[in-house]
C-alpha cells in the first residue's frame, strides 16, 4: 500500500464488452481497477473469474475488473474464439485483448492468472498470482474505498460494462455428451447451465434438465441448477447419470426416470490442499467408468479421482497435483487440466489438455501416446512421437481399439491407432469440438462447442495434415548460472495473518523441465525463499514452482482460514550477466 506505481496505460489490439469503445485509465479514473491476467486455457483462469464475480456485485458501483487476455495457444489469439470463451465464460467485464502480450509484459506478469489492483488515483497498489485471493482482495477494496472517500478521490456510479447480445439456439456451448440405454442422447449445455436430451438424430429437443440459471439447487428437472457442467458417466444401473458440475466443484446425480438431481460429492467449494483430499472437488470435468468406479478428470488440481457411488466417497487415482507432463505409477505422475476420459477393454484414454497430450492408465500405470509438454503444440500427422495436438478436450475408444480425440484448438478430430503409433486427421474445419461419442450403432457425433450444435461425422475421411508447429514464447526471465535465489513474495491480506494452526502456513514445491537444468534445489519445504543452483551446461528451460499460504483472521474470536495458491511455468534462459535472484509474487508488491 506504500508504494507508488503509475498503472502503465491500457494497449489492446481491441476491445470486448464495450459497446465497441476502446477504454483507457482516464476512463476508470475515480474507480478502483482490478486487472485480470487470464487465458481461457487455463482452469485457475476459470476459477479467478468464479473469484470475482461475488465482488463484482458486491462493489459493483465502485469497482471495474477488466479482463486482460494474455494467449498462451495459438489458437486464443483468434479474436473470434477469445469472443466465444467471453460469452461461454460468462465473463460480464470489459475485456482487453492482449494477443501479443504487450500489457503481460507492462505489467510484469508471470503467471496465469495474475491480479493487479489499481486505485482511484491511477496507482498500482497491489499485485497477486494464482487464485484464493477472494478474501483479501475484500479486505484490500474496504480499505481503499475508506481512503479514498476520506481523499475525495473516489467516484461512484456505473462502469463500463456492456453486455454483448446472445444468440437463441437449442444449446450453447455444450460439453459433453453420451448414448442413453433409450438411444437418445444427453448432452451438458455447459453456457446454459443444464442438460439437454436429444433424439438419436442429435437435434430434436426431447427435455431439458434445469432451469437455465446459474446455481446449486437439487430438485425436479425443472428447478433444478447447475453451474457450467461437463462430464457425464451412465453407472452400470442404466437409470442413473453422474454429472461433473464443474464450476460448482459438484459431483451431481441425475435419476433418468424422475429428472430428479440430487448432489453426491464435494462441497461447493473448490480443493485448496491435502486437507481436502477425498472431501472437496476441483473442476472436475469428465467421468468415466473404470475399474468398478467412476473416475474424475479434475481438471483444477492436474489429477484424477475416483467415485464410489455405492459409497458415495472418493479419493486420488491419479498424480501429484503438478502440472506437467511425466508418465509412470499414476501415484506418482503429473497431468496437465485432464479434460476427456474414456474407457475401453482395460485402457482409460485421457486428453491432457495443457500437455496437448494424448495418454492412458493400463494395469496402473499412465503412457504418453501423443504429446510433448505444456508448450510444444500444433497440428501435425504422422508417428506419434513427432505428432502435435492442440488442447485437445475429448477422446472417444473405438471398438478396433484406435482413439478419436476432439483436437479442439485445431477445431478438428483426430485419429491416433496404437497398432502403428501413427496420428491421422479424419476432420477439421469444426468449431472447438468440445468431445466424441461413438454410438452402439456405430455412428460418431463430435460436441462441436462454439458451433453450439452436435455434428455426426462422415465415415471413412482420414487424411494426412503436415500443419505448423508452435511453442508457448512468454518472455523468458534471465538468470545467472550457478547459485540464485527462487523468493515467493506473499505478504498477508489488511486483517489476516500467517496460520499455523495444522503445521507450516507456507509450502514450496520446485522442479524444472529439463530435469538436468536444477543441480540442486529440487523438492518440497516450507520456507518460501529456496537457494537453487543452475546448471551452466543447460542453456535454457522453465522452472515449475508451486506455492501456497495459509492465513486466518488476526484478532478475531472465530477467525475464517484461508488459503493461496498458484502454480508457475517460469521460463528461464542462462545468461553470466544476469540477476542471481528470482521474486515471483504470491502477493503483495515485490520490492
Amino acid at each position: 500500500m506504500n508504494a507508488r506505481v503509475r498503472a502503465p496505460e491500457f494497449r489492446a489490439r481491441g476491445w470486448l464488452n464495450t459497446g465497441g469503445k476502446d477504454l483507457h485509465l482516464a476512463d476508470i479514473r475515480g474507480k478502483i481497477a482490478i486487472l485480470d491476467f487470464w487465458t481461457f486455457c487455463c482452469i485457475n483462469c476459470l476459477h479467478v473469474l468464479d473469484e470475482l464475480r461475488p465482488l463484482e456485485e458486491k462493489y459493483g458501483d465502485v469497482l471495474v475488473v477488466i479482463g486482460v487476455h494474455s494467449p498462451k495457444f495459438e489458437h486464443e489469439r483468434d479474436p473470434a474464439a477469445l469472443a466465444a470463451a467471453v460469452e461461454r465464460c460468462g465473463v460480464h467485464h470489459p475485456v482487453l485483448d492482449d494477443a501479443d502480450m504487450t500489457m503481460w509484459q507492462q505489467y510484469a506478469a508471470k503467471a496465469w492468472p495474475t491480479l493487479s489492483v489499481i486505485d482511484p488515483e491511477g496507482y498500482v497498489v497491489a499485485s497477486m498470482a494464482g487464485e484464493g485471493h477472494a478474501e483479501g482482495l475484500s479486505r484490500l477494496l474496504d480499505e481503499l474505498i475508506a481512503t479514498h472517500e476520506a481523499k475525495g478521490t473516489l467516484h461512484r456510479g456505473d462502469g463500463p460494462y456492456v453486455a454483448p447480445q446472445a444468440d437463441e439456439t437449442v444449446l450453447r456451448f455444450p460439453g459433453k455428451a453420451i448414448e442413453l440405454p433409450g438411444g437418445t442422447l444427453l448432452v451438458s449445455d455447459s453456457a446454459r447451465h443444464s442438460l439437454v436430451e436429444l433424439e438419436a438424430d442429435g437435434e430434436t429437443l426431447v427435455r431439458r434438465i434445469g432451469t437455465g440459471e446459474r446455481g446449486r439447487t437439487d430438485g425436479p428437472a425443472t428447478a433444478a441448477t447447475f453451474s457450467e457442467p461437463q462430464g457425464l458417466c451412465l453407472l452400470p444401473d442404466g437409470r442413473t447419470v453422474v454429472v461433473a458440475d464443474t464450476v460448482n466443484h459438484l459431483l451431481r446425480g441425475v435419476d433418468l426416470e424422475t429428472g430428479e438431481v440430487t448432489t453426491l460429492a464435494g462441497t461447493g467449494r473448490p480443493w485448496r490442499s491435502a486437507d481436502d483430499d477425498g472431501i472437496a472437488l476441483s473442476s472436475p470435468w469428465d467421468l468415466a467408468w473404470f475399474d468398478d468406479k467412476v473416475i474424475i478428470a479434475m481438471a483444477g488440481i492436474h489429477q484424477l479421482w475416483w467415485f464410489d457411488p455405492a459409497q458415495g466417497t472418493t479419493g486420488i487415482y491419479a498424480g501429484t497435483t503438478v502440472e506437467s507432463l511425466r508418465d509412470g505409477p499414476i501415484p506418482d505422475v503429473w497431468m496437465a487440466q485432464p479434460s476427456g476420459l474414456s474407457a475401453y477393454e482395460g485402457r482409460l484414454w485421457i486428453a491432457d489438455s495443457e500437455t496437448s497430450a494424448l495418454r492412458w492408465i493400463e494395469d496402473g500405470v499412465l503412457h504418453t501416446a501423443v504429446g510433448q509438454g505444456l508448450f510444444d503444440f500444433g497440428h501435425v500427422d504422422g508417428a506419434a512421437k513427432q505428432a502435435l495436438l492442440q488442447h485437445p478436450l475429448g477422446v472417444a475408444a473405438l471398438p478396433d481399439g484406435s482413439v478419436l480425440v476432439a483436437d479442439t484448438y485445431n477445431g478438428a478430430v483426430r485419429r491416433y491407432d496404437p497398432a502403428t503409433e501413427e496420428v491421422s486427421t479424419v476432420d477439421s474445419g469444426l468449431a472447438e469440438p468440445s468431445d466424441v461419442l461413438v454410438t452402439r450403432a456405430g455412428d460418431v457425433f463430435v460436441v462441436e462447442s462454439a458451433a453450439h450444435r452436435l455434428v455426426k461425422l462422415a465415415p471413412g475421411a482420414v487424411r494426412t495434415v503436415e500443419g505448423e508447429r508452435h511453442r508457448t514464447e512468454r518472455p523468458a526471465s534471465p538468470l545467472a548460472p550457478g547459485e540464485v535465489t527462487l523468493d515467493i513474495v506473499f505478504t498477508p491480506p489488511p486483517g489476516q495473518k500467517l496460520d499455523t494452526t495444522f503445521g507450516p502456513s507456507t509450502k514450496l514445491v520446485v522442479s524444472a523441465a529439463p530435469p538436468e537444468l536444477l543441480l540442486e534445489g529440487e523438492g518440497t519445504g516450507t520456507d518460501l525463499s529456496r537457494r537453487l543452483v543452475l546448471n551452466p551446461a543447460v542453456p535454457k528451460g522453465v522452472l515449475q514452482v508451486v506455492a501456497q499460504a495459509a492465513t486466518c483472521d488476526a484478532d478475531v474470536e472465530h477467525a475464517a482460514c484461508h488459503l493461496t495458491r498458484q502454480d508457475w511455468g517460469v521460463p528461464i534462459v542462462i545468461d553470466p550477466a544476469a540477476p542471481a535472484r528470482l521474486p515471483l509474487i504470491l502477493r503483495g508488491l515485490d520490492a
